[in-house]
């Protein structure tokens, strides 16, 4: 282990040209982990999305409807809600290279058996293994850079990592795009699939584990509360808004997931007195710079799934371009936000915060605005333009969020609050989808009852969910102003300490 260690400094790159190198050019461990386990969740956030382009040969294919065939993204996102929370646990009790053989051989399992599916319930249940793996990936990274990264770092090694995360989802529909032109859909598992065995195989090899797990055993209840609970929420929150011949109404399954996330906060305050723990702790809640973050990003996530919902139903509904078209437009968009993360990490670490979320938040609000004001015949660069507006306000808005909220914590808290980070995120999106769906549909709906011409009666939907959206945007200029430029140190938060470290005595006990 020393010659190796002595082998890696020895090889130093010059200080800054290697963005997962430390502050004084250093790649070997500790920073060495991270370039393995954000290139392999760029692998797994990539497969997220490749599914979208080519529900229309699955329907055909195994002779599915279309809200059929919905299930193979919306059990993705109900695995992705029922896991995360969990992982706050897990992540404390494993070890990285635990941690990361378990994520990675489902992800590949699931990769091989959707690759192999014969029918269409098969390729259900490799999405849902797929993202059971994918689900534990992103906080095992936002964990691992806050345990190996001075607070001096964080923010340039976090906005490199948010190029992997930001960039991924984005270049998901153009790839499929492009596979779909020339292969069928099997290949779009064939191509991911050796890409992550090798990851895994490479990464394994030189991977160095961080920090020390702490025995410890799971509460079942709180796991079932949490499956429950999220689960019920995010699948109700994507059935509003749309047609549903579901049995449950969504609106009852949104009720019934409240009720049930309830129970389980309840379920983790009175473990917090207990030696095993809680499933979730909670106590990262009682930070003010994490919750206020956590809102913010919650906030922002909402719009951006909002305008990545509408974008390619108002271009393929509306203007008629193909699923490859839509992906080569608004790929540029995340490709930005990608490639504006370095750039953005080191004027954090130089500035602080709110020199970028508070423009960023504007850009966000200005954007959305701006694509308000479409119509049947807007100019494509013009549609482009705002999209770009968006994502680069994204791109100056989350890294500082991430690293702001997530700075905050004591250590021992991290892999809570990236679990609870990732469950906010899962439930947004799930908001974001249903809230844009839904004043779509009405607004068009309305307006044709009314006797309005179908067109442009969808272009008002578009207009009215998305000027919906920047409302909402506007929401997170005024949390950004509220927040401070740099994480607060935990000995100058002694208010939280002594919630993280004495037992709880509040009335849910």
């Amino acid at each position: 282990m020393t010659a190796t260690m002595t082998e890696s400094l020895e090889r130093r790159p010059v200080p800054g040209t290697d963005p997962l190198a430390d502050a004084d050019g250093r790649r070997g461990s500790p920073y060495a982990v991270l370039r393995w386990l954000t290139l392999a969740t760029f692998v797994v956030i990539l497969n997220e999305t490749l599914m979208v382009n080519a529900i229309p040969r699955l329907m055909a294919q195994f002779a599915v409807t279309a809200g059929a065939a919905q299930w193979l993204s919306t059990a993705f996102m109900l695995t992705m809600a029922v896991v995360i929370p969990v992982t706050g646990w897990f992540l404390q009790r494993a070890t990285t290279r635990q941690a990361f053989t378990v994520a990675m051989v489902a992800f590949c399992g699931g990769t091989l058996l959707a690759a192999a599916a014969p029918a269409f319930w098969v390729l259900v249940v490799a999405r849902i293994v797929q993202a059971a793996g994918t689900a534990v990936m992103l906080p095992l990274l936002m964990t691992t850079v806050m345990t190996v990264v001075p607070e001096r770092d964080r923010g340039r090694v976090m906005g490199n990592v948010t190029l992997a995360i930001s960039v991924a989802p984005a270049l998901g529909p153009t790839v499929a795009g492009l596979v779909l032109q020339v292969t069928g859909w099997r290949w779009l598992f064939l191509v991911v699939l050796p890409t992550a065995a090798l990851v895994t195989i490479a990464a394994l090899r030189r991977l160095d584990n961080v920090g020390q797990p702490r025995p410890g055993s799971v509460d079942v209840l709180s796991v079932v509360l949490a499956a429950v609970g999220f689960g019920a929420l995010v699948w109700g929150l994507n059935g509003l808004g749309a047609s549903s011949d579901a049995p449950v109404p969504p609106w009852a399954s949104v009720v019934a997931g409240m009720a049930a996330v309830g129970l389980f906060a309840v379920r983790q305050q009175r473990l917090q007195r207990r030696p095993r723990g809680p499933l979730l702790d909670l106590r990262a809640l009682t930070h003010r710079t994490f919750r206020m973050a956590l809102g913010l990003q919650a906030v922002a996530f909402l719009t951006m799934m909002g305008a990545m919902i509408l974008l390619p139903l108002y271009l393929q509904g509306l203007r008629g371009l193909t699923p490859l078209q839509t992906g080569l437009l608004v790929a540029p968009g995340g490709l930005a936000m990608g490639l504006a993360g370095p750039r953005i990490g080191r004027a954090y670490d130089r500035w602080g915060a709110r020199p970028l979320i508070i423009p960023g938040s504007v850009a966000v609000a200005a954007g959305l605005i701006g694509l308000g004001l479409l119509g049947r015949s807007t100019p494509l660069a013009g549609l482009v333009g705002w999209h770009l507006l968006i994502m680069c306000g994204l791109a100056m808005v989350m890294p500082p969020a991430f690293t702001l909220s997530l700075g905050s914590l004591p250590a021992r808290l991290y892999a809570h609050g990236s679990s609870l980070l990732g469950t906010v995120q899962q439930v947004a999106a799930a908001v974001g989808t249903a809230l844009s769906v839904a004043v779509l549909t009405a607004r068009s709906t309305a307006l044709v009852a009314a006797g309005a011409d179908p067109a442009a009666a969808a272009v008002s939907g578009f207009r009215w969910a998305f000027a919906v959206a920047a409302v909402l945007a506007l929401g997170t200029v005024g949390i950004a102003l509220r927040l401070p430029g740099r994480p607060t140190p935990p000995q100058e938060n002694a208010a939280a300490e002594r919630a993280d470290l004495e037992p709880s005595t509040t009335a849910f006990e």
